[in-house]
């Protein structure tokens, strides 16, 4: 194995179970004590067209993709043409029978997985086959897939899991006797008792350590799986889940939950956040706390529905009409998606605000293993009057104007007094005014006194070597993990700081890291450089240039490597 891992791609059409071979890996490769790095490429269809899943496996972490795998895998005629010549120093590996491959390379593995699976009992079983022979090309003990057929089988009775045994073992022996180069062999045993999670569980799981008890959303890709983890533990943790009619439904009910005291989350892709708009505005002057994720993908309209992008920066930081405090996230890692969740819904409740999660196909649907998470890093905290002191309240008011722009928030039942909550403006009580010395007050109230809250507990971007290197590379969300791996194999002249929250944008903390005369070039998955110009706004900062990848596909190690060689820039020859 190299120093930057291997790469193996499975790859065909749709309904042929890529997903399932890639997630198997995933988890066998976890257990076996190596660091994992996994992306789907899938496109918008339930059959035929080309899909793939990539694991990169390492004995170092790892957090981003590399351009070519060094095993593929190619499970149709299609995936043989479209990948036999990018292997570099790697191997493609087919059915040469069942498919009809005439071709003859030194670089070309043919592995009958039809027959060997037919010889188990029945063709299905060419996935297990498949996973028995990747474990032999990586030297990885045949145990761990016993392992993970008896614990995936165990509702399936003895003989499925005998004869998912027996294919596996025809697909290892199979290559123990026909292929003897240990190049492909990986380092076990590094790394004990981690977890195997992708962004969006890492999102669900946050939402339900901070306490969410409502959730509805109208399902969107890529936000879906952020709903199905809510759900899968709902029973358990007394959730309600509500799937909406449309996304208007969904965040007037989540507004409606959270008026009546219980934390509430909705999720969607940027077409969906679209028609709740008018719903976040709704949630702002009524000053109602909600956590609303937008899951981006290509756009405008559809786009690519099961592609990646960062096209909705600017979208999310202005969204809604009129003006008002918000929050926006972006996490770029597993970790930071699951504690900036439980921050949102803590922010959201403190300051009675909408606050939003920006993440992107590439960080919901990659997967990597991460140690344990610590469940006390951010404190559950509720910012509502509590139900022992709401007995005694009287004239109580709703929209009290007060230093911090804060209200006291009752619980409607908790309290004796009616709450008034209304969309026109109003006075402090929750009546309709038109008067304007009022409307002003509201509106610092709103804006003005809860931002500058809000700016007092921004999230510190994360840097990498920035005090002694020329080039900053500047992202936010998924840019994290390639920016992070570029630096460490570039060296001292590169670092990289990365947003985690970019609204309220941290003026002072990249002020302070790029005063001095440093080449600043922002990694975007976006055609406009939206990061670049928020720059420029906000801190009159200008990028010397940006690197944009607006393709659907994210960016990997190979790719920015490149576009910084093509700018110019003078680099180790590592890769």
């Amino acid at each position: 194995m190299n120093n930057n891992g291997i790469t193996i791609k499975i790859s065909g059409e749709a309904g042929q179970g890529i997903q399932l071979i890639g997630l198997a890996l995933c988890n066998i490769f976890k257990r076996c004590g190596c660091y994992i790095f996994a992306n789907q490429d899938y496109m918008s269809r339930v059959r035929g067209g080309n899909n793939f899943i990539q694991v990169r496996v390492s004995d170092k972490p790892i957090y981003t993709l590399r351009e070519n795998s060094d095993i593929t895998v190619a499970f149709d005629k299609k995936s043989f043409l479209l990948y036999k010549n990018t292997l570099n120093k790697g191997i493609i590996i087919s059915d040469k029978k069942k498919f009809g491959i005439t071709d003859e390379f030194p670089g070309f593995l043919d592995v009958p997985f039809y027959d060997l699976a037919e010889a188990s009992g029945n063709d299905m079983f060419i996935n297990t086959v498949c996973c028995g022979v990747i474990l032999a090309l990586t030297g990885v003990d045949f145990s761990y897939l016993e392992q993970v057929i008896k614990e995936s089988f165990a509702d399936k009775g003895e003989e499925i899991i005998g004869k998912n045994i027996s294919a596996g073992k025809a697909g290892f022996d199979y290559i123990k006797n026909n292929f003897k180069d240990d190049k492909f062999k990986i380092k076990t045993g590094i790394v004990n008792q981690t977890l195997l999670m992708n962004g969006n569980e890492a999102i669900g799981l946050g939402a339900i350590r901070a306490g969410c008890k409502f959730y509805s959303a109208y399902p969107m890709t890529p936000s879906t799986s952020i709903m199905d983890t809510v759900a899968h533990f709902a029973k358990e943790f007394n959730i309600v889940v509500e799937q909406a009619e449309d996304e208007i439904a969904a965040i007037n009910m989540v507004i409606g939950a959270s008026f009546a005291g219980v934390r509430a989350m909705s999720a969607t892709s940027g077409g969906g956040f679209c028609l709740m708009v008018e719903g976040l505005s709704l949630a702002a002057m009524t000053e109602t706390p909600v956590v609303l994720v937008d899951a981006q993908r290509p756009a405008p309209a559809t786009g690519f529905p099961t592609r990646t992008e960062q096209s909705d920066l600017d979208f999310l930081i202005h969204a809604g009409h009129g003006e008002f405090a918000r929050a926006v996230f972006a996490p770029g890692t597993i970790e930071e998606a699951f504690y900036l969740t439980i921050k949102a819904f803590n922010l959201a409740e403190e300051y009675q605000i909408p606050v939003l999660i920006m993440t992107d196909q590439h960080l919901a649907d990659s997967y990597r293993n991460i140690n344990s998470l610590d469940l006390n890093k951010v404190k559950v905290k509720r910012s509502i009057i509590s139900k022992e002191d709401s007995k005694s309240i009287s004239s109580y008011q709703r929209y009290q104007l007060t230093p911090t722009g804060i209200s006291p928030r009752a619980i409607p039942s908790w309290i004796e007094d009616v709450i008034y909550s209304d969309s026109d403006e109003h006075d402090e009580m929750g009546h309709i005014t038109e008067d304007g010395k009022l409307r002003t007050e509201m509106v610092k109230k709103r804006f003005y006194k809860k931002a500058a809250g809000l700016t007092r507990k921004i999230e510190r971007p994360t840097g990498f070597n920035l005090k002694d290197a020329n080039n900053i590379l500047l992202g936010f969300g998924s840019t994290y993990g390639v920016m992070r791996e570029v630096c460490e194999i570039l060296g001292s002249e590169f670092g990289f700081l990365h947003f985690s929250q970019v609204w309220p944008f941290p003026v002072l903390e990249t002020v302070e890291v790029l005063k001095k005369n440093k080449n600043i070039i922002t990694v975007e998955n976006n055609a406009g450089g939206q990061l670049a110009r928020l720059l420029k706004r906000e801190t009159g900062i200008n990028a010397d240039c940006s690197i944009l990848r607006y393709d659907g596909r994210p960016f990997n190690l190979d790719f920015v490597i490149g576009q910084i060689k093509q700018l110019g820039y003078s680099m180790p020859n590592l890769l």
